[in-house]
């Protein structure tokens, strides 16, 4: 972990690449604009240029010190190797900082990369051709880069057995949930509809993010059914919050197979605001992933005050701690047993509630900005 009591020194010229903001949202997007956002208060007198693609209609994010350099070169770009170096010709910086993995290979500036995580290389059958030619670029990436952020000890380690690089070469720096996830007061089965989906409080349990087979939803699809026969009277319904995505096919399949059309709610993917209530609402949040570089959703249904379950893989246990329960990914009974308990147990639920609320408390993104820019300043200098 970089020393964030370490003096800050200013000024310092960065330049980050935020290009992919005009293309998604959430995951990678989420993580520049809330880093961008903390830096540009953290310390005014540094000016960050940031690169956006000038498709997109909004800034991420405004400062008196956050200067827009509107780009030609899309995210992704088979020809990005050779258009964005042209275009960095005309940034005047100290530093890149580069959240998507990739950094141009041809620079004239030190170059800093975040590693999200390395699923690509732990299960490469999730990738379409594009993502393949985009992070088969990753050896050469953490080659090139002056420095290296990661952002669990997992990643850490996963990068350091499955690139080779030593350890002294990467600094881990956890992320944070937006602050605009917290506890709200609802209303004993408040009712709201998203996406078409009429919802009720307390009446269903959630899971956030791309449908994928990483995600595992198999698994918790499969522990519903067995739940639903165990507990009869008990009226389980699963919500699952995110925008469809690669080898899906096989999940609508299965919801239809299973015949859980009436107790699963794949509503796509929603807004921070429409999220902020679905984590408040939900009666628990499960995460099964395989995998994971962080898990940002848990993190942010604790700092919502919500019980938890996730998988113990990854760096899920390293970010929940004791805040929540470990389930084995792919043990369907486990997951019925844990669905159930979080359903009928409210001292459970009240528990893990306060357990999540002092948990969420310890990552910020000040404190992830501050090692983030102890990260600028060595390379810089």
């Amino acid at each position: 972990m970089v020393d964030a009591t370490r003096e800050i020194r200013s000024p310092l010229r960065v330049a980050i690449d935020a290009r992919l903001n005009a293309y998604r949202v959430g995951g990678i997007p989420q993580y520049t604009t809330q880093l961008v956002t903390a830096l540009a208060a953290l310390t005014p007198e540094d000016e960050y240029t940031i690169l956006e693609h000038r498709t997109g209609k909004q800034p991420v994010a405004t400062a008196p010190n956050l200067k827009r350099c509107r780009c030609w070169t899309p995210p992704h770009n088979r020809w990005e190797q050779w258009a964005l170096p042209l275009e960095l010709r005309r940034v005047r910086a100290d530093v890149l900082h580069c959240p998507d993995f990739i950094p141009p290979f041809r620079r004239r500036l030190p170059a800093v990369i975040t590693v999200h995580d390395l699923a690509f290389l732990r299960y490469p059958e999730i990738l379409d051709d594009d993502a393949k030619r985009y992070y088969g670029q990753i050896a050469a990436a953490v080659r090139s880069a002056d420095a290296i952020i990661a952002v669990s000890e997992a990643t850490c380690r996963d990068i350091q057995e499955l690139l080779h690089v030593p350890a002294e070469r990467i600094a881990v720096v956890a992320e944070a949930a937006s602050p605009i996830f917290r506890p709200l007061d609802l209303d004993p089965e408040a009712e709201r509809e998203i996406n078409g989906v009429p919802l009720i409080a307390g009446g269903f349990a959630l899971f956030v993010g791309t449908i994928e087979p990483r995600k595992n939803l198999e698994t918790l699809l499969r522990a519903l059914v067995q739940a639903r026969a165990t507990s009869t009277d008990v009226p389980l319904r699963l919500v699952v919050a995110g925008p469809r995505g690669w080898l899906d096919g096989p999940i609508f399949e299965l919801i239809r197979e299973l015949k859980l059309g009436d107790h699963v709610s794949l509503i796509g993917g929603v807004g921070q605001e429409e999220l902020l209530w679905l984590y408040n609402a939900c009666r628990c949040y499960l995460q099964p992933e395989l995998y994971s570089g962080f898990g940002l959703p848990v993190l942010e249904a604790m700092q919502c005050g919500t019980p938890v379950a996730a998988a113990d893989t990854s760096a899920l246990p390293e970010v929940m701690g004791e805040a929540g329960l470990l389930v084995a990914p792919t043990e369907v009974e486990a997951w019925s047993d844990t669905l159930l308990r979080l359903w009928n147990d409210a001292d459970l639920r009240a528990n893990l509630r306060c357990r999540g609320l002092d948990r969420a408390s310890h990552y910020t993104w000040e404190r992830a900005a501050r090692e983030t820019r102890a990260v600028y300043e060595r390379v810089a200098r």
